[in-house]
């Protein structure tokens, strides 16, 4: 039916009649041009630097390491090479930031959306379609300038939820241009600030641009000269704490936008005191309230003021209830912390004391706290389960379950509380865990079980488990309306 052989002699007769490439003048020509990279665009440049990086792979690893040390070449420090470096990252960084919006930019935008949109009837929303979206694009690029024309495009359209009439909300919109403005801003803050420009921040760096923000917010405006270096070393923690989970000792600079840290610092921009209660201000780590309390709370427990903490007056730490096998473990295996990385490498031997004695410094303190007071975040919960691995296996057994919850139920003895039996509180973290392994609990298993913080809380602090054993109680007091 179908005839292969006249296909196969079109086919080797188109071959003959097409010369090879190698005999083509303009193909030699063009291979030699676009083998040199001039006029490739950046995207082009970027994507043959790839490819380059993916061969490079197929070396062997010795090869490999001398490419990547002169790849990685840096020019010596007031060099022109080095000086050259700096004024074409500074003027990059300053085209990129007059792109951005400013505020009188964003305020223009806001009342041209709001006195070219329409007010839905049924709930009082102001929306605008997509004819009423391109008209506000027009208006805006006039007032602004083309710098805003990016933010109306089709596709940025389709991002946001629409009614049945095809209209979105003017405000979902606005807040997106103004996160948008905003990150950036902070991203070309921050590369500013890095110094070797490899795309990460050292905590120099990042307390530094915490520093530069102190003026614009607002609920740290009033901040005490003298706290000011304090309180940038313990904000910058946080963001290690949590975008740079191998303490490297550098964070990410993407990753510390898109992290939840720089949300909640970006929070204290409130102007009103009254919009902030006091619970707010302590449960954010940024606020200067949570920032005093956490160095008044080392202040309290470090008796003999050599700025670091023993064993015996961490016991001290949350009034006494962690267990001393947990405060043990904050004080062991010092030997495994460059391979392993667990949690001892939070423990220092202390300055003043010799011998054995071990002792824990301000900023092992910080991830001290943070691990304890995040308990159900992957970051504080891997930080927690190096400490509840007794045997450093990877994995919790019933007998380690047993030895964690002794010090708590003698705590809880101690402190009036009715008799119960471990085994029964046993049996109630296999069920809340419901590990993969019916003989073992991983770290896995706690994470995916969404109850990690609550299990590590009943295992190490007898208040912990006062509060899982009297959850319904306390649930319900949340629920009772507060009396006028």
């Amino acid at each position: 039916m179908y005839s292969g052989s006249s296909d196969g002699e079109s086919h080797e007769a188109a071959q003959r009649k097409i010369p090879p490439a190698s005999s083509m003048l303009w193909v030699r020509n063009l291979r030699r041009f676009i083998g040199s990279g001039t006029g490739l665009g950046s995207e082009a440049l970027m994507e043959r630097s790839n490819r380059k990086v993916l061969k490079l792979a197929q070396f062997p690893a010795s090869t490999r390491r001398h490419v990547h040390e002169l790849v990685a070449w840096k020019p010596e420090e007031g060099s022109i090479s080095h000086r050259v470096q700096r004024l074409a990252k500074y003027r990059f960084l300053k085209k990129q930031s007059d792109l951005l919006l400013n505020a009188d930019d964003l305020d223009a935008m806001w009342v041209c959306l709001r006195e070219n949109c329409v007010i839905d009837d049924a709930t009082g929303a102001e929306k605008m379609n997509y004819e009423d979206f391109c008209h506000i694009a027009s208006v805006c690029t006039e007032q602004i300038g083309p710098k805003c024309r990016r933010f109306f495009s089709p596709s940025n359209f389709m991002k946001f939820e629409k009614d049945e009439s095809g209209r979105i909300a003017i405000l979902p919109f606005y807040l997106y241009v103004m996160r948008t403005v905003s990150l950036t801003q902070a991203r070309i803050d921050m590369s500013e600030l890095d110094e070797d420009s490899d795309g990460f921040l050292q905590p120099h760096e990042m307390e530094a641009y915490i520093r530069g923000l102190i003026p614009s917010l607002a609920q740290l405006r009033d901040m005490p000269t003298g706290f000011i270096q304090m309180y940038c070393r313990i904000a910058a923690h946080k963001f290690f704490f949590f975008c740079d989970p191998h303490r490297r000792g550098k964070a990410c600079i993407k990753k510390v936008l898109l992290s939840n840290c720089l949300q909640e610092l970006m929070e204290l921009h409130q102007e009103s005191e009254e919009e902030v209660t006091d619970t707010e201000q302590a449960e954010n780590w940024f606020s200067l309230t949570s920032a005093q309390r956490v160095c008044d709370m080392f202040i309290a427990l470090d008796k003999d003021a050599n700025g670091t903490l023993s064993k015996q007056e961490l016991r001290e730490y949350a009034d006494g209830t962690l267990t001393e096998i947990f405060i043990e473990r904050e004080f062991s295996n010092l030997s495994l912390y460059l391979l392993l990385i667990v949690f001892d490498e939070h423990v220092r031997r202390g300055k003043s004391g010799g011998g054995n004695a071990r002792e824990m410094d301000f900023d092992n303190f910080l991830d001290f706290v943070l691990a304890l007071e995040n308990k159900d975040t992957p970051e504080g919960l891997t930080y927690l389960f190096r400490c509840l691995d007794l045997q450093e296996r990877g994995y919790l057994t019933t007998a380690d379950i047993h030895s964690l919850f002794r010090d708590v139920h003698q705590k809880w003895i101690e402190g009036g509380n009715y008799e119960l039996c471990i085994e029964d509180v046993r049996d109630e973290i296999w069920d809340m865990v419901k590990p993969a392994d019916p003989l073992r609990i991983t770290l896995a298993d706690l994470l995916s079980c969404k109850q990690g913080g609550t299990v590590a809380s009943m295992l190490i602090d007898v208040r912990g488990f006062w509060a899982h054993d009297n959850r319904e109680n306390l649930l319900q007091e949340d629920e009772e309306p507060e009396e006028e």
